[in-house]
């Protein structure tokens, strides 16, 4: 490839990862796990807490009764810009998501957490192959999901 052309895929690249990260936040609140399962990659995996779901069960995320509670006061699953690193065909990605939930009249933030994305490229595009979500609750854990 030339310089330009490059330079255009890297462009290309990094688009197209952004907008998986930012399609995560829409696809949980509007309850489409199969949009969600779609953003990763055979065999990829996303861990919070102690749970790690496994690329067949990602889509049902949305089917956890937790989920299914705040999705049914109002939630907002908002994801902050990545810093981001590509690598040939996988990238590493990093950022913060802050789940809001509807309490009458007010919002608050339930859940504010560190993220660490992994990406792979695919015969159909970027996907992730897995995601690290941590509460930044005072632990090193979280913390170190950030650094990149």
């Amino acid at each position: 490839m030339s310089g330009l052309e490059d330079r255009l895929r890297a462009l290309e690249d990094r688009a197209s990862i952004l907008d998986l990260i930012a399609s995560y936040g829409p696809y949980a609140d509007s309850g489409n796990g199969d949009a969600i399962g779609a953003l990763w990659a055979e065999g990829g995996t996303y861990s919070f807490g102690t749970t790690t779901l496994e690329h067949p069960d990602i889509a049902g995320l949305v089917e956890l009764q937790s989920h299914r509670e705040l999705m049914a006061a109002g939630c907002a699953h908002v994801l902050s810009a990545p810093r981001l690193t590509i690598d040939g065909d996988t990238a590493v990605a990093v950022n913060h998501s802050i789940v809001l939930a509807c309490h009458g009249e007010a919002w608050a933030a339930v859940r504010v957490s560190a993220n660490r994305w992994n990406f792979v490229r695919t015969d159909a595009g970027w996907r992730v192959a897995d995601r690290v979500n941590s509460l930044l609750a005072g632990g090193e854990s979280a913390r170190e999901l950030l650094m990149l």
